[in-house]
C-alpha cells in the first residue's frame, strides 16, 4: 500500500512489473546480446557477434573528417537537424545506393539512427498486434526483437542455398490467407544473408516481387552488406526492380562503422512522409554531427576503394573459416558465402547448440546458437558463425576448438545412446599455441 491509498502488485525484483504496457512482454535480451560479456573476454575466441573490422579504416581519414566538420562547420554539427537527415548525405546516399541498381530521389530518403532504428519505425508504422510478418527461415535475430515488441506474428518461409524460395513464399501466404490472417510484409535480408550466408538469385527476385505484388504485400527489405561481394557482386537490389513495393533499408555500419550510428531507408513518398513523423516523435532528428562526419569522409577519401579493402579482409576470414571447417568438422555442412559476414552450420540433429554453449565458452570459443534466429524455437541443430572480426589464425583455432567440443557430445552421446560420432584427430585439440593476439 502506498502513502496516497493504492495498492501496487509487483514482484520482488521489480514493484513496477503489474504496470508495464501489454507490449512490453515482447522485450527480451537476445541470445546474442547475452553472450556478449563471455564472448569479449581476451582469451575467448567470439565467432559469434558480427562486429565490423574498424581496424581496416585509416584512422586518419576519420579524424580528418571530424576535424574538417568541426573548424568549418562546428555549430551546425552541433546542433538539432531536421528529422529527414542532412540534404547533402542523403544525395550521397543515393550515389551509395546507385551501386547496386537503385534510382530515388533525394526527398525519398530517410537518415536514420542505424538502419535498425529506421526497422523499429517501419514495424510501428505498419503492425497492430497480431499482424503477421514473413520471415526468411532462420532471419536476423535484431529483427525479429522489433517485431516481437509490436506484438507481431513472424511467419517464417523456407530459404535454400539460392535464398527465399518462391513457392514456399506462396504457400504461407495461401495458408495464412485461408487462416483470415492479415499479413503486413515480407522482411528479407536477400544479399548475404544474416544468419544464413545465403544470397536471393537473381532469377528468383521479379518471382518474388510478383508473388507479394499480387498479394499486395509490401516488401521490407534489409541490406547491410550488399557491397561486401568477395567475387561476384550480389544481384542489383529489389528494390530497383520495384519503386512502389519495396522499403529499403541501407546503414554504413558495415562499409564504415557502426559507432556513427547511421542507417537510412527509401521508401515510397507516402510511406517516407510517416518515416519522418515517427523518427521526430522518436528522436526528433539524428545527429547532425555524425551525418556530417559521414558526409565529409564521404566526400574526400576513396569509399569505393576502402570497401575494397574490406572485402579482402573479409574474403581472407572466410577462406580461414571455411578452410578450419573442411579440416576439423567434415561431417557437418554449411554455407560459403560469398559476401557479408556468416557462416550457418548445420549438425546432426542429436545435437543441441543452445544447450552446447556453456561447454563451447568452457573451452574458450563462443558461437551464436541456431534458435536466436526463429520466433518459433527451431535452429537447435545449427549455429551461426562469425568470421568478420577474428584473425584468419584465431579463426582457425576457434574452430579447432568448437571441433573438441561438438566430438566430445557426440562421444557422449554415441556411449548412452550410440548415436555415433564424428572424428577428430587428438593432436588437434591444444597442441598449438595461440595466436599473437589471443592472451
Amino acid at each position: 500500500m502506498t502513502s496516497e491509498g493504492i495498492t501496487r502488485t509487483g514482484n520482488n525484483l521489480d514493484p513496477w512489473y503489474s504496470n508495464y504496457a501489454e507490449r512490453a512482454g515482447g522485450l527480451a535480451a537476445s541470445e546474442v546480446r547475452a553472450l556478449f560479456a563471455v564472448a569479449s573476454r581476451p582469451e575467448v575466441v567470439s565467432l559469434a557477434g558480427g562486429m565490423p573490422f574498424v581496424s581496416a579504416l585509416p584512422q586518419e581519414l576519420i579524424m580528418s573528417s571530424m576535424e574538417t566538420v568541426m573548424r568549418e562547420k562546428g555549430p551546425t554539427a552541433l546542433q538539432y537537424g531536421g528529422g529527414a537527415g542532412i540534404p547533402k548525405l542523403r544525395e550521397q546516399i543515393l550515389d551509395v545506393m546507385a551501386v547496386e541498381g537503385i534510382r530515388g530521389t533525394v526527398d525519398n530518403v530517410v537518415t536514420t539512427t542505424g538502419s535498425q532504428q529506421a526497422l523499429d519505425l517501419v514495424t510501428k508504422l505498419f503492425i497492430d498486434p497480431g499482424d503477421v510478418i514473413l520471415a526468411e527461415a532462420p532471419s536476423y535475430v535484431g529483427a525479429i526483437g522489433v517485431f516481437r515488441s509490436y506484438q507481431a506474428s513472424v511467419v517464417h518461409v523456407a530459404m535454400d542455398e539460392n535464398g527465399l524460395i518462391p513457392e514456399a513464399l506462396r504457400q504461407t501466404i495461401a495458408h495464412l490467407r485461408g487462416q483470415g490472417r492479415r499479413i503486413k510484409f515480407l522482411y528479407t535480408i536477400p544479399n548475404f544473408h544474416n544468419p544464413a550466408g545465403v544470397t536471393l538469385s537473381a532469377e528468383r527476385r521479379p518471382e518474388i516481387l510478383e508473388i507479394c505484388r499480387a498479394n499486395e504485400i509490401l516488401i521490407l527489405e534489409d541490406n547491410p552488406y550488399g557491397l561486401l561481394h568477395f567475387d561476384e557482386p550480389a544481384p542489383n537490389a529489389l528494390r530497383s526492380l520495384d519503386e512502389e513495393g519495396v522499403i529499403y533499408l541501407g546503414s554504413f555500419s558495415k562499409t564504415l562503422a557502426p559507432g556513427f550510428r547511421v542507417g537510412w531507408a527509401l521508401a515510397p513518398h507516402a510511406i517516407r512522409e510517416k518515416l519522418i513523423l515517427a523518427a521526430e516523435a522518436a528522436v526528433l532528428s539524428p545527429s547532425s554531427f555524425s551525418q556530417m562526419v559521414v558526409s565529409q569522409y564521404l566526400s574526400q577519401s576513396d569509399w569505393r576503394g576502402q570497401i575494397d579493402t574490406f572485402r579482402g579482409v573479409y574474403r581472407e576470414r572466410r577462406d580461414a573459416m571455411i578452410d578450419a571447417l573442411t579440416e576439423y568438422l567434415p561431417g557437418l555442412s554449411w554455407t560459403n558465402p560469398n559476401g557479408g559476414f556468416y557462416v550457418w552450420v548445420t549438425m546432426p540433429d542429436v545435437l543441441d547448440s543452445k544447450q552446447m554453449l556453456p561447454r563451447a565458452v568452457k573451452e574458450l570459443v563462443a558461437y551464436t546458437p541456431g534458435t536466436a534466429f526463429f520466433a518459433d524455437g527451431r535452429g537447435r541443430h545449427a549455429m551461426r558463425l562469425s568470421f568478420c572480426y577474428p584473425t584468419p589464425e584465431a579463426i582457425r583455432l576457434g574452430v579447432r576448438r568448437l571441433a573438441s567440443v561438438v566430438n566430445g557430445e557426440l562421444d557422449l552421446l554415441d556411449t548412452f545412446a550410440g548415436t555415433g560420432s564424428l572424428s577428430v584427430r587428438a593432436s588437434d585439440r591444444y597442441d598449438e599455441a595461440p595466436p599473437a593476439d589471443l592472451k
